[in-house]
């Protein structure tokens, strides 16, 4: 994705093309000679049952959906079609962190003025500031949102006598008390592999990686909240009370099965991945909000989530926003989000009637998806960039540095060195920096 991205990247002209690109292409509903027929690009599980729903109740408006591989190479796919200047999707699903790469590189259109103006209104602050760039410009419309959130195993607190930790002082203090009482637990990992696990984790603390003002971008990753959050985890890490194992690794998914890992920092769909790597610890698990930096005002970041959005190639722009809309707004389509696709919708209206009934594996909860919603509404706002791709690599690189040697002073270098080699690649890239 590195590569293709930064060709992508390369063929921009000027940086002001992040606020240009996306000048709605003229589109019409007119079904005089014939249906509409729109082609859509995903990878939500069974999307294709809930366009099914709209095929049957719109006749006029007909939507082929296309599954295509999720995250970098989705992103790759279209910037290829865009590139070539033909073969793109009408609608394609995106991960909010690839929208400004997606914008910057002309192949998503502001649809502001393809919707309603109340649209905001049905989403978090966070969630909504994913998809905008340039004031008011609208790159797409929220589908699902990942806001972050602690997991626990509730028995071995209980057999400890341990609180479920408020803030992130009492987190230190809670890992500290059970790895010592049993060193082959710990109540987390630092996961160098996930960057975007550590980017909701400084949103959470108020962090905001990029910010864009007319053509000039900022990046503010090494920023003072980031830096705490570096420091945080380092010192952890340093003394040993947590893992520093990566997440997702045969490894990984064995502690959570065999009692290794007590917590987990994560996001809203962690359940499906507890069941399908520790199914026969359902019920012991609870889930509550992240330890707070500050407990007086309630804050989260976002850890995943996409929206859908209209391609520059798209000559049926606003039966496209009509479809949509519907499909992230409407009360069918959201519902069908949970009970056939399994994921966490961002529109907060629809989402209390859909998420009436927890996840499976937490029936042991049943005000799970009640306590969800609270912290979803806490998202703190976050800007992110048209280099993504590199700042994560950066992560990846420097922080598993830091992370194999387990020093927190390398941790907060790790953060310098990732605004060093990402403020580097958006100036070779062509875009002015401040």
């Amino acid at each position: 994705m590195r590569t293709s991205v930064r060709n992508a990247l390369a063929a921009i002209v000027v940086a002001s093309a992040l606020l240009t690109a996306g000048c709605s292409s003229a589109g019409t509903t007119d079904t005089s000679s014939g249906p509409v027929n729109l082609t859509f690009w995903g990878w939500a599980p069974n999307m294709e049952k809930i366009v099914g729903t709209w095929n049957k109740a719109n006749p006029k408006i007909q939507v082929t959906y296309v599954k295509v591989d999720a995250g970098d190479a989705a992103a790759t796919k279209l910037l290829t079609a865009i590139k070539a200047g033909s073969g793109a999707p009408d609608l394609m699903q995106a991960e909010y962190q690839k929208i400004p790469t997606l914008v910057a590189s002309n192949a998503l259109i502001d649809m502001s003025k393809n919707v309603d103006s109340g649209l905001k209104s049905k989403f978090s602050d966070g969630v909504w500031s994913s998809v905008t760039l340039g004031g008011n410009a609208l790159y797409g419309i929220p589908q699902d949102s990942g806001p972050m959130m602690f997991y626990y195993r509730k028995d071995v607190f209980d057999q400890m006598g341990l609180t479920v930790p408020k803030t992130w002082d009492e987190y230190a203090t809670v890992a500290k008390k059970i790895h010592d009482a049993d060193p082959t637990k710990f109540l987390g990992t630092f996961s160098s592999a996930d960057a975007g696990e550590f980017a909701g984790l400084t949103q959470q603390a108020g962090a905001s990686w990029w910010s864009s003002k007319g053509t000039s971008w900022s990046v503010a990753i090494d920023s003072a909240p980031a830096q705490k959050v570096a420091s945080y985890w380092g010192g952890l890490v340093q003394s040993g009370v947590i893992d520093n194992q990566p997440q997702y690794t045969p490894a990984w998914n064995k502690s959570l099965a065999d009692g290794t890992q007590v917590g987990w920092v994560s996001a809203v769909w962690a359940p499906g991945v507890l069941a399908g790597n520790a199914p026969d610890t359902a019920g012991k698990w609870e889930m509550a909000p992240l330890p707070q930096w500050d407990a007086a005002n309630p804050a989260t970041g976002n850890w995943g989530g996409s929206a859908i959005g209209i391609t520059t190639q798209s000559k049926k722009v606003d039966a496209a926003a009509k479809f949509d809309t519907w499909l992230n707004t409407s009360k069918e389509a959201v519902g069908q989000m949970v009970s056939v696709s399994g994921i966490y919708p961002a529109d907060t209206d629809q989402s209390a009637d859909a998420l009436k009934q927890p996840f499976a594996f937490f029936k042991n909860q049943p005000d799970f998806y009640v306590t969800a919603a609270k912290i979803a509404s806490t998202v703190k706002p976050f800007t992110y960039g048209p280099n993504v791709n590199v700042a994560y690599s950066a992560f990846n690189d420097e922080f598993g540095k830091a992370a194999q040697a387990k020093s927190q002073a390398g941790f907060v270098a790790a953060l310098k060195n990732m605004q060093d080699i990402t403020v580097a690649d958006l100036k070779k890239s062509g875009f002015t920096v401040k």
